[in-house]
């Protein structure tokens, strides 16, 4: 029992000497503590600069994040906020953004560059015959086909060639007047002498079924009908036997070796279109081949229901493979105009304004509105605001302008309370 107030004693002694230890250690470290925090709160040893008497219009947070006051604060930080003066604030609308954001939000720039701007217009179309190259076979006389020479649709015919024997009672009438006359010259130019033989060249007879009736010196029972081009019979009514009525429609014939592809091309492009354009046209019929060929007409109308309108495409076809009605798709190569440009992807089209991000230096970025003009090759054409070598964001730049918009909100609200407390303020 008696060592039990001993070692009370013990322990009380190794108590006290530990709490005297702490309190030297605390007094030593204070120092340390207190002057960061000091250094912290305190402000700069060097004066700010003098801004004369120019008036404060508010306080942005010191690390750019978009908050303002009206009256002088702190951060969460103990940071003092910034003083704005006045011809200061056309700075304010850039967004201030740290080094290591901008590698999270994957921001990139690119200078804005004059280069050539060319541009690929794509339409869709279809192929039809070249209106000027087609014709139809009609006799301009009555008579009965004697002989069908060309029975066939789709049979390829040569200029010249005889497509049917029509026999006429009053073709072989005037046949018959001639010679009963005597025989006589059939000649060409304004000195032609008028005769029974005329008449039949106004009916459509070929000279040179004339000059056979001439030199054989008697009437022929059937006159050959002709094709005037040489082509592809479209269309075939004739049958042989029946009767042939003068104007009726016996045979239509088109020449394919140049047809047109008339294509819709949408109205938004058609400032881009002009006669004289190189063109390439694919069809889905023969993949990976292109057809090369020129504009030759805008038409002057516009579909209401599609809102686009048509160009005539003329297209060489020597060896027929283009059919009237196919289906394709044509590229017209629009001039290459030098222009300053930015990539697509920098400009926020709102509808109403057109915006891009300027980087400015040192982590700032400056919302900008731009003018535009035309696009192509994945840039667009900068007609205002912008000059050759700023950088814009070509990446994040939506997040970028979503925070300057928050920004000036906030701005503009500050503003607003300040007035009103300045209004309140007075007598």
């Amino acid at each position: 029992m008696k060592k039990f107030p001993f070692r009370l004693t013990a322990y009380v002694a190794v108590l006290a000497i530990g709490i005297a230890a702490g309190a030297a250690a605390v007094e030593h470290l204070r120092p340390l503590f207190t002057g960061t925090r000091t250094a912290a709160a305190a402000p700069p040893e060097t004066a700010p600069p003098d801004k004369g008497k120019r008036r404060i219009l508010y306080y942005k947070n010191p690390m750019g994040h978009p908050d303002t006051s009206p009256v002088p604060k702190k951060d969460s930080m103990g940071m003092d906020y910034i003083p704005v003066y006045e011809g200061e604030e056309d700075d304010a609308g850039a967004i201030k953004v740290s080094a290591d954001r901008i590698q999270k939000l994957g921001v990139r720039t690119e200078a804005a560059q004059l280069r050539p701007l060319a541009r690929t217009i794509r339409a869709t179309g279809t192929v039809q015959i070249d209106e000027a190259r087609q014709v139809v076979i009609a006799p301009r006389f009555d008579g009965y086909i004697e002989k069908l020479l060309v029975a066939r649709t789709g049979d390829t015919v040569r200029k010249g060639q005889a497509l049917a024997e029509l026999y006429s009672f009053d073709l072989h009438r005037v046949q018959v007047e001639h010679f009963n006359l005597g025989p006589r010259p059939i000649r060409t130019g304004p000195s032609q002498e008028l005769g029974p033989l005329y008449r039949l060249r106004n009916l459509g007879i070929a000279e040179e079924d004339l000059e056979r009736i001439q030199k054989q010196g008697r009437a022929s029972r059937t006159v050959p009908l002709r094709a005037p081009i040489a082509g592809v019979v479209l269309e075939k009514k004739a049958v042989e036997g029946m009767r042939a009525a003068p104007g009726e429609l016996l045979f239509r014939i088109a020449d394919l070796s140049t047809v047109w592809m008339i294509a819709e091309v949408f109205e938004q492009d058609l400032a881009e279109i002009a006669p004289g354009q190189t063109v390439e046209a694919t069809l889905l019929a023969y993949p990976g081949r292109r057809f090369p060929g020129k504009v030759t007409f805008v038409y002057p109308t516009i579909t209401a229901a599609t809102r686009t309108a048509r160009v005539r495409i003329e297209l060489p076809n020597p060896d027929g493979a283009l059919m009237p009605d196919m289906y394709g798709t044509v590229a017209v190569a629009s001039g290459a105009a030098r222009a300053l440009t930015v990539p697509d992807s920098a400009v926020i089209d709102s509808g109403t304004r057109r915006v891009v991000i300027v980087e400015k230096g040192e982590g700032r970025f400056e919302p900008r509105e731009i003018k535009t003009g035309r696009r192509g090759d994945g840039h667009v054409a900068v007609l205002e605001g912008l000059s050759e070598g700023e950088r814009v964001v070509v990446a994040a730049n939506f997040l970028i302008d979503a925070e300057s918009n928050l920004k000036s909100a906030l701005r503009g609200l500050a503003k607003d309370k300040q007035a009103k407390a300045g209004e309140e303020q007075k007598p």
